[in-house]
């Protein structure tokens, strides 16, 4: 037998003994330019997850090497990012990805979002949670690196149920300022065979907030169209707290929390699937939106809520 050289002998001791950032200097996806040439939060943060997965790779223990021989699944389970700014879809991304003290068997890191254009001014900043979901689907597997069993976990989330009393939308919805729906899960916003993925819930975080302003009479094709407002996001943050399998039907529900002073609304996204008689979580997160109005096909500017979108975050149908 070959003796095994390079990453794949030591994988995870690298990542447990490094403290240098990495920088990873990278492009938005095209996808994410849907208004005007500016980036949505949903592919900042897919940005965010590439300069992770860069992390692992330069640090020994890429995403691909652990599954393949020790049956390890990187997972992504917490990412709160904030946003000071636009990214344009031409601009070169520099993230730099830093280590930060482990948390809860969480690896934890720090990754800035800047542009090679201008270093200077912070784009975004995320906090990530790392874990490695040991793979349940029974395949031949080396076992797991020592230096890598702090963060090895045999299930994402801890078990809880929240009792059913009726159907889950009703429930989910009654006496609270929500807009709630049931959807099967596809099978692109899974990953390793088995689970959705913290970019399926990006996905369905952007797809929950479609979904609410249509609800409510104040869809984002109406206010484009009728007063040239977008919405643009200061903040979002995804948790995953449990295992949603492909196939199976979740229930998600978006709440308006707070609305501050007609500038920024904050709604929370709670997920569940039903088993054995009961609602559990699996993801939950909360999103900060604010409006702006598009000044130039380059810039726009933040605006207070017109009347008609207050009176729909306060509950108006």
């Amino acid at each position: 037998m070959t003796a095994t050289t390079g990453p794949a002998a030591g994988a995870g001791e690298a990542l447990a003994a490094a403290t240098s950032p990495t920088t990873l200097t990278t492009t938005p996806r095209y996808e994410g330019a849907n208004i005007c040439t500016w980036i949505g939060f949903k592919h900042v943060n897919y940005l965010v997850e590439e300069a992770v997965l860069d992390h692992l790779r330069k640090n020994g223990a890429p995403a691909g090497l652990l599954y393949e021989r020790h049956g390890l699944c990187v997972d992504l389970v917490d990412v709160d990012t904030k946003m000071f700014t636009a990214f344009h879809v031409d601009d070169v991304v520099v993230a730099t990805v830093r280590r930060l003290p482990d948390a809860g068997g969480q690896l934890r890191l720090s990754v800035l979002l800047t542009t090679r254009a201008d270093p200077d001014t912070k784009v975004a900043r995320a906090t990530v949670g790392v874990v490695l979901r040991a793979d349940p689907r029974g395949l031949p597997a080396e076992p797991a690196p020592a230096a890598l069993l702090p963060h090895v976990v045999g299930e994402l989330g801890e078990p809880a149920t929240v009792p059913l009393t009726g159907d889950p939308v009703a429930q989910l919805t009654r006496d609270r300022n929500a807009f709630a729906w049931s959807w099967r899960v596809p099978y692109p916003y899974c990953h390793f065979t088995e689970r959705v993925q913290l970019s399926g819930y990006l996905r369905l975080m952007e797809e929950a907030v479609d979904l609410f302003l249509a609800d409510r009479g104040v869809s984002i094709k109406t206010l484009l169209d009728e007063d040239d407002l977008i919405p643009v996001v200061p903040r979002s943050h995804v948790r995953i707290v449990g295992e949603a399998k492909m196939e199976e039907r979740v229930h998600t529900a978006f709440t308006v929390t707070e609305v501050f002073k007609d500038l920024t609304y904050t709604a929370a996204m709670d997920c569940y699937v039903t088993r054995g008689g009961a609602l559990v979580p699996v993801a939950t997160g909360t999103i900060t939106h604010g409006y702006a109005i598009i000044d130039s096909r380059r810039d726009w500017s933040v605006v207070p809520f017109p009347e008609r979108l207050a009176a729909a975050l306060g509950g108006a149908r």
